[in-house]
Order: C-alpha cells, then structure tokens, then sequence
C-alpha cells in the first residue's frame, strides 16, 4: 500500500517452500485484495534459517510462471531479489509472509525464516506481516489450515487500516484450534519460555559417527501475561508489533549515567 492507501502490489514469500499448503492458502485468501499478487519463495524447506543471506555462492531462480517464482536460496534472499529484480518496476507496497506450519511465538522469531522474511520487507520499507499457523508438535498433529483461512482477511483488514510507522512489522499467530473456537484477535507482547527449546539430539550413522540434530521441544512454563504464549493458550489470534530498532534504551540511558559518573 502507498502512502493514500491504495494497493501497488503484494509479495509472498515463507520459509516451508514454493509448493508448502500455507504458501497457497495464503495465495488463495489474499487474492487480489491488495494489488497484484507476486510469489517468490524457496524451492525447498528453510525452516530456522533465521535472517541469513546467500552470502558466498549464486543463488538461481526457477520461473515457474509471470508470478511464480522458486529461488535456490534462503527467504531473505527471496524478498531481496524480488525488491530489487523481479518487482523492480513496480515494488510491493505489502510483504506477507507464511503462512508458516507452526508457530512463531516468543524466542521463536529469533530462528524463524517467516519472521525474517518480513523483517527484510519492512527494513526496506515496505509493510510487512509474518503469519504462522500454531500446531502441536505431536507426530502426526493436525494442522488447523481453515482457522488461519477464515481469521486471515479480518487481521489483514484490521491491520492495513491502522497506522503503520517507520520499522515496525507484526507477527501473527493463529491459534491452534477449530476456527469457532477462536477467542477473538489481541494484541500482544513477544513472551518468553524457560530455556532449552532448541537441543543437540545425538545419533550414530551406519558407519558409527555422530551425528546431531537440533530437536525443538518446548519447556513446561506459565504464559506471561499480555504476551502472544498467554494469547494462544487462550485459543485467540496473536498480533505482535515487533521493530527494528532492537537498542535496549533504557539500559543504554542507565549505562551513559554510569560512564559519565566516571568521568567518560
């Protein structure tokens, strides 16, 4: 969207992959509502690649059509080739990205390619919303798709129709429960879990050498209040406003005090 509210174009992009069911359900909700939809996305899974860049080899593209295209490289690398190549003449005015299987709660926006997708899109100014549909992560768990279908429109509307400063983006996260079993939409603050959801799992390969994987597993712990964890315990949509701008200025303010006290 411009400045007068009016629509220039949509990117889409995640980290599950080109051909990932929330991708297309995404595609499909959103339609033409906000301009010309453009889809730019990995090739393949890029879960946990957090905000890294193809930084020391080619990244290739595959067009699969005018507004489908798979790239061989991390999200970032997606909102980035289509800002400055693929949607150059007319860049998108709104960055979606997701819909992510699984949530993106607390520390998880630290890890998650979803999250930083949308970081890119807002760090070059367009608007730009993460979305993650929350799953269990038992074997074989349902994923609740038509709750992120059926609440999507109203979060996007809600949203596009507020004021969206300068280095701020939202993370959404949609229950995991029946869409009639949603408890409304709340704005949130970003929780945090006890530590050592992210764990080395070790193995031992046909040849008898080590090998790891990172296993999540969330710890036991309260929700903090008025956080997204409370939000989706209470089965409601979570809408986070997270910025770029990560100084932590109040300690910074107390740290400046303190070396001028000694003579800094």
């Amino acid at each position: 969207m411009d400045e007068d509210g009016r629509a220039t174009g949509t990117l889409l992009v995640n980290d599950d992959g080109i051909d990932a069911p929330g991708l297309r359900l995404l595609e499909a909700a959103v339609g033409t509502d906000f301009g010309a939809v453009t889809v730019v996305a990995p090739t393949d899974e890029r879960s946990g690649a957090s905000h890294a860049i193809s930084a020391s080899h080619p990244v290739r593209l595959h067009r699969r059509d005018d507004r489908h295209v798979a790239v061989h490289g991390t999200p970032t690398d997606c909102v980035l080739l289509a800002w400055y190549e693929l949607m150059a003449r007319a860049r998108p005015g709104l960055v979606l990205s997701g819909i992510n299987r699984g949530a993106n709660l607390a520390e998880d926006v630290i890890y998650s390619g979803t999250v930083a997708a949308a970081i890119e899109g807002a760090l070059l100014g367009a608007r730009s919303v993460a979305l993650s549909q929350v799953v269990s992560l038992e074997a074989g768990a349902r994923t609740q798709w038509e709750t992120a279908r059926r609440m999507l429109p109203e979060v996007l509307d809600f949203l596009v129709a507020q004021p969206w400063p300068e280095g701020i983006l939202y993370n959404v996260n949609f229950p995991d429960c029946p869409p009639e079993a949603v408890r409304g939409m709340r704005i949130t603050a970003a929780g945090r879990r006890p530590p050592g959801a992210f764990q080395p799992l070790r193995a031992v390969d046909g040849r008898n050498v080590p090998l790891y994987w990172i296993r999540l597993s969330y710890p036991e712990g309260a929700a903090p209040p008025g956080s997204d964890l409370e939000a989706i315990a209470d089965n409601a949509v979570s809408i986070t406003p997270l910025q770029l701008d990560l100084t932590a200025h109040r300690h910074a303010a107390r740290l400046a005090d303190a070396l001028g006290g000694h003579g800094g």
